[in-house]
């Protein structure tokens, strides 16, 4: 424990605590359960061994004991801590949330060894009477979340969807992919020099038969809970092998890209079934990688991304710069495309700061042999300064929304992706000229 880890000026008050299922869940006043992963473990086990990491979570949940002393701290598993605490006010999830965070910029001493933590906080919350399962099931999804976001997340039970309907939702997903529920949606992308769409990236959509369209960012993360998410992927990796035919028979050889969730790329078996599909069909496809996802279990991961690229499939990593990016995997990773985030795109003509990385990060791709692709590209301006700027690819609604197959046929045989002349000869040279300036 280090000296800067002092209790929190927060007034918790000592919780009316009760266990449900080994956990500790409150039951008076504003209603709090967080959950504290420890986002770099796999990491911090690699480089101090399985028994002193094992250990670690413990020296986790003794800076958090010491920083909230009247809220109830569990170790729930050895990466993952459970705080529970009850407050009048809802401002005091908020001050111990920050608090926390300040905290682990503290690093642990380790055997003389300095070593930083870093947290990735999920929290449930519920005021008055609330179901208990409510509020463990809000926190996990909080987490979930948080992994996803890099950021930390709150739930509230009394704004979420009801619990048995995600319970239902969960159960009509499994059918869903028997019963072709689900369908494939692609956004092409766009070879900036050559001004022609070179691939598309496959975007699944489940149509549920009385909900109506359910959105990926509902259905996902639950199936990468529940695990459907491997025959999620199988049926959108199959359906695009089938469309790409099609595709490839109206004289359109397009590769097609599938996003990977990352706990498949340590799942041995996912991977043989994979490569048994590609190599049988001969399909031009691509995966899209966010970095996080590797960062969970790099060795497993890098090793089965080379199985991929040794069999023709093109890996991209996508997302860049939206999460830790990390050069020490980058280098490692066989991919062929970076694809930089829209969050640097889409404030690319109106941020002074948001070019210079885009120009860095082209930079850094090529140097390591890969093709750009930015991605939220919503603008002529932006189109232009991108290409002054030596980027490869672009994929957005400058281009097109994602489409449907019969859509997408009708687009690249219309030629719709080259944009008119007039409309970007005068941002091209305004722009090629501020930039080439500096």
């Amino acid at each position: 424990m280090t000296k800067d880890a002092t209790a929190c000026d927060v007034a918790v008050p000592p919780a009316t605590v009760r266990s449900i299922g080994g956990r500790p869940v409150v039951q008076l006043g504003w209603q709090f359960l967080v959950l504290v992963e420890v986002a770099d473990f796999a990491v911090l086990r690699r480089h101090l061994g399985r028994p002193r990491a094992d250990l670690l979570i413990g020296d986790v949940s003794e800076r958090i004991a010491t920083l909230l002393p009247n809220a109830r701290t569990m170790v729930a598993g050895r990466h993952l801590v459970e705080v529970a605490f009850v407050s009048e006010v809802r401002l005091s999830l908020d001050i111990a949330l920050i608090a926390l965070e300040a905290a682990f910029e503290t690093p642990f001493d380790i055997d003389g060894e300095l070593h930083k933590v870093h947290l990735l906080l999920g929290a449930g919350t519920a005021s008055g009477h609330a179901d208990d399962v409510r509020l463990v099931e809000e926190a996990e999804r909080a987490l979930v979340d948080a992994r996803i976001e890099r950021i930390s997340v709150v739930r509230d039970v009394a704004r979420s969807t009801a619990s048995i309907d995600r319970i239902a939702l969960a159960r009509d997903l499994a059918g869903a992919i028997e019963n072709e529920e689900l369908f494939l949606q692609y956004q092409p992308k766009v070879h900036v020099r050559r001004q022609e769409v070179t691939s598309v990236e496959a975007l699944v959509r489940w149509q549920h038969p009385t909900r109506g369209l359910v959105l990926p960012g509902d259905f996902i993360p639950m199936a990468e809970e529940s695990r459907d998410i491997v025959a999620l992927t199988l049926w959108t990796i199959r359906r695009s092998i089938a469309d790409q035919k099609l595709l490839a028979d109206r004289g359109h050889d397009l590769r097609i890209f599938i996003n990977i969730a990352g706990g498949l790329l340590a799942d041995t078996r996912f991977v043989r079934q994979v490569c048994a599909l590609v190599e049988s069909s001969g399909a031009r496809i691509g995966f899209e990688i966010t970095e996080t996802s590797v960062i969970r279990d790099p060795e497993s991961a890098i090793a089965n991304l080379k199985v991929f690229a040794d069999i023709g499939v093109t890996i991209a990593i996508d997302d860049y710069g939206a999460g830790l990016s990390s050069l020490a995997y980058l280098k490692q990773l066989p991919a062929r495309e970076l694809k930089i985030d829209k969050l640097f795109i889409t404030q690319l003509t109106s941020s002074n700061r948001d070019p210079l990385i885009v120009r860095s990060t082209i930079d850094l791709a090529h140097a390591l042999d890969m093709e750009v692709v930015a991605e939220g590209v919503e603008t002529p301006a932006a189109m232009a300064l991108l290409s002054v700027m030596g980027c490869d690819m672009i994929q957005g609604f400058l281009i097109s929304r994602p489409i449907n197959l019969d859509a997408l046929i009708r687009f690249l045989q219309s030629n719709a992706h080259i944009p008119a002349p007039a409309e970007l000869r005068t941002p091209f040279n305004r722009l090629a000229t501020v930039w080439q300036r500096g």
